[in-house]
């Protein structure tokens, strides 16, 4: 294998390597190493913990770095969300100038890339703190200010109502805003003066009934309140959040009350401000608060410029820095992998690589030393692969393969060396998925769209797309061949946007009369698809949707077959051979006898002309004839029998599939068992293996000794095998494979149902919309066919193409699950 060259039929031949390299150039090695890709590390300090391996403190610092790059893309995230309209750029990656993380130099520049890190987060976190206590300044002054207004506007209006308060101290119903120790008083308009007490402050507004009950039964009622709504929302800083907020002052008598109402609001979360009864102290106080917050406004305009100045910095430099940590990261996690010789040091690993990059693996590691100028240079073995051991399976993708390598991958990746089903997917995925979306017009816009991400694809993969628009970009060859196979069927379904195409002669005439009339056959045969003429018939749909249902059993039991047959290139690379009598050819004919035999006939009745007077019996109905093949065996209705000799065949078909049922159930377990029993015969077991082949349980130590010569006699450690253990495996394997047949040919109707579905959903869409506006004429009615169309054209694409689309495209991921596990 290793003188051939590698396809994608297979996965490639994996090597055993081991690298012995130098501390001084370890770091270099695995850089220039992982930016080939192509090399899986074994973790050879299994037993150690985590945080006891020798380069944690690396690891940690790394972590520390990628915390502060998380950091400052969260203050960029919040600032661009706080100002959309002049977001702070970005730079790429693809733009930014590439740090190298080798070299002489590389140690230097960690270093001060931890340095600069440092520095930029002390920066911004000290100027988040400034700015957040400025801003809570300013709040705090703006509410100061909204309580001055208020209080102001209360007392105007209070002096502008005629004094009712009696001034006897003497009686007891004297009232609230008057007595003895007052602490301000208010000149009326008619000279006269208020002796009060009150508190003033803000509240939160969902805060303000509650508040007022507490208070009320707090102080029975001995209190006059009053408030006023603040229109301007007060947004916090840190969290951005939008709070309204009410201006409040309280009247109450004596320092008691007082002292309860501020103990009130402080609970509720209230915020209390000094208000001066004398209405010129209020001026200048309001004077003064003004003039504070132009102020503060100046220096939180100078701030924002020097945060902002200092984001831009960040955001030209943060998807380099974060490319580096990455990368960085990804190094040392690799190096604690490798064991270490702390006497030598000398770093040891060990790990996988396809055969025929062992020669780029070995320039890498050339270049490693010459970038970091070290005196000794990596060296690199390839150690003989063990018995037991499974070498990993590296599938090579490019950009167009790699979605259908992902696809396959997601139901399970295939064992080393077996048959890649991606290769055929490149071909059966976007049928099946053509097979129900076929329509000329919408696969056609699929095929633009497709088209269209490709010409523009290094653009896009700069571009930062979003998730729902990137998963698209990354399918994008797939979308592009479902669209082409889409116009195939399509042009075999004879659609386009629901209407039919007349592209060849048609083999019907419609006669010239009155009422209803039946087309009669002109001579002529279409030559490709589906004859236009039956667009347009009242019986279409009884021939579509049988023409359409035969067509997915026939496609759905070819793609069972082949994926059985997928499993032949695995037993004859393997060399098993008993698998092939025992499991293939079984599995094959059980298949076939029931229904290859189903398809054989649906093709015989399709090449039937049974309106010829030579032939003398009726359509039979093919699924009463599966049915009664079973509860009846040799039994065929005369009026519907296709071939002389039927109930015979049909009768001895029955009989294979039926003796392939123990023939899959017995046979491997025999063979087996019989292969087991010639092991002991012989009286050694195959080195490095255990039962059926498979590979044992060894320690290092037990292959080494091997790999020397040191076998093993029956003798002395006898070989487990578990007959039961088979049995129990075969016999679940052959009752998911006899079911699975019946299932998975029902599960293939999907191709019947879905190909049904967007057809007639396309038609209707197009009477209900199109068809009606194609009639009114003038001005009106070019107006109304425009606006129709734009309703149409949005309506095709985003539920026609898009939703029918992923619909089909999930259909098409679960057939394949067959082709993906039975081989």
């Amino acid at each position: 294998m290793a003188e051939e060259y590698p396809s994608l039929f297979r996965s490639e031949e994996m090597s055993l390597i081991q690298l012995y390299v130098h501390t001084e150039v370890a770091h270099d090695t695995v850089a220039e190493v992982a930016a080939l890709g192509n090399v899986q590390f074994k973790d050879l300090n299994p037993d150690v913990n985590a945080f006891q391996r020798s380069f944690v403190g690396e690891v940690r610092r790394i972590d520390e770095m990628a915390r502060r790059i998380r950091f400052f893309s969260t203050q960029l995230a919040k600032a661009n969300a706080s100002h959309p309209d002049h977001p702070i750029p970005i730079r790429s990656l693809e733009d930014t100038p590439i740090i190298s993380i080798t070299g002489p130099r590389a140690q230097t520049m960690r270093d001060d890339l931890d340095s600069t890190l440092t520095q930029h987060e002390e920066r911004l976190a000290q100027m988040n703190e400034s700015y957040s206590t400025l801003r809570e300044r300013e709040r705090e002054l703006l509410e100061a200010k909204e309580v001055l207004r208020s209080t102001k506007g209360f007392f105007e209006r209070a002096a502008s109502i005629p004094s009712e308060i009696r001034q006897s101290i003497d009686d007891g119903t004297q009232p609230l805003l008057s007595h003895e120790d007052r602490e301000a008083q208010v000149s009326a308009g008619d000279g006269s003066q208020f002796d009060f007490e009150f508190v003033a402050g803000t509240i939160n507004r969902e805060r303000l009934p509650t508040f007022e009950r507490i208070l009320w039964r707090v102080l029975r009622g001995n209190l006059y309140m009053n408030h006023t709504d603040i229109t301007q929302p007060f947004v916090d800083p840190i969290s951005g959040v939008s709070t309204y907020k009410n201006v409040f002052i309280i009247f109450a008598h004596g320092s008691t009350l007082l002292a309860k109402i501020r103990k009130v609001a402080e609970s509720m979360g209230g915020t209390l401000y000094p208000v001066d009864a004398s209405a010129g102290k209020r001026m200048d106080a309001l004077k003064e608060v003004g003039a504070r917050l132009e102020d503060l406004s100046n220096v939180l305009v100078r701030m924002e410029s020097s945060r902002d100045q200092e984001l831009k910095v960040l955001g030209e430099n943060l998807k380099g820095w974060e490319s580096v940590v990455n990368r960085e990261k990804r190094v040392w996690e690799c190096l604690n992998l490798w064991s270490y010789d702390a006497s030598r040091k000398t770093l040891i690993a060990e790990g996988w690589a396809p055969t025929r990059d062992i020669v780029r693996i070995q320039a890498a590691l050339r270049h490693a030393q010459e970038a970091s100028g070290a005196s000794i240079a990596p060296l690199l073995h390839i150690l003989p692969t063990p018995h037991n051991v499974q070498p990993p399976t590296f599938h090579r993708t490019n950009k167009f393969t790699e979605a259908f390598q992902t696809i396959i991958d997601s139901y399970g990746v295939a064992s080393y060396q077996e048959v890649n089903p991606a290769l055929f997917a490149t071909v059966t995925f976007p049928f099946l998925f053509a097979v129900m979306f076929g329509d000329v017009g919408h696969a056609t816009l699929m095929t633009v769209a497709a088209a269209l991400m490709i010409t523009f694809e290094k653009k896009l993969a700069k571009a930062d797309t979003g998730e729902i628009i990137g998963t698209f970009f990354y399918g994008r060859y797939i979308i592009l061949l479902m669209g082409i196979f889409s116009i195939f069927t399509g042009m075999i379904y004879n659609d386009i946007f629901s209407k039919g195409m007349h592209l060849f002669h048609t083999g019907w005439t419609w006669p010239h009369k009155e009422g209803s009339i039946t087309a009669v056959p002109n001579g002529h045969t279409y030559p490709f698809g589906i004859d236009p003429t039956w667009h347009g018939a009242d019986n279409s749909l009884v021939f579509i949707n049988s023409y359409k249902m035969k067509q997915s059993i026939i496609l759905g039991v070819i793609h069972m077959t082949f994926a059985i047959c997928l499993q032949l290139p695995n037993y004859l690379h393997f060399g098993e051979n008993s698998s092939i009598w025992a499991e293939f050819v079984p599995q094959i004919l059980f298949l076939h006898s029931i229904f290859g035999y189903l398809v054989i006939m649906i093709i015989a009745k399709w090449c039937t002309d049974w309106s010829s007077p030579s032939i003398t019996t009726s359509p039979p109905n093919l699924l009463n004839m599966l049915i009664y093949m079973f509860l009846s065996p040799g039994t065929i209705n005369e009026k519907e029998q296709m071939y002389a000799g039927q109930g015979f065949v049909q009768q001895l078909l029955l009989y294979i599939a039926l003796i392939c049922v123990p023939w899959m159930l017995l046979a491997k377990p025999y063979l087996l068992w019989r292969e087991h029993k010639n092991k002991m015969g012989r009286g050694y077991r195959t080195v490095g293996h255990g039962q059926n082949g498979e590979a044992r349980e060894a320690d290092d130590e037990i292959i080494q000794g091997e790999e020397e010569g040191e076998g093993h006699a029956e003798a002395e450690s006898e070989e487990h095998f578990e007959m039961g253990e088979i049995a129990v495996h075969q016999i679940i394997h052959t009752i998911e494979f006899c079911l699975g047949c019946i299932s998975n040919t029902a599960s293939y109707l999907r191709l019947w149902a879905l190909s049904l579905a967007h057809a007639q959903l396309s038609e209707v869409m197009w009477d209900m919309t199109m068809a009606k506006a194609l009639g009114p004429t003038g001005w009106q009615g070019v107006l109304g066919l425009v606006f129709i169309f734009v309703m149409w054209f949005q309506m095709s694409v985003g539920i026609l193409c898009v939703m029918e689309g992923l619909s089909a495209f999930l259909h098409a991921l679960r057939l394949h699950w067959y082709v993906s596990n039975v081989q």
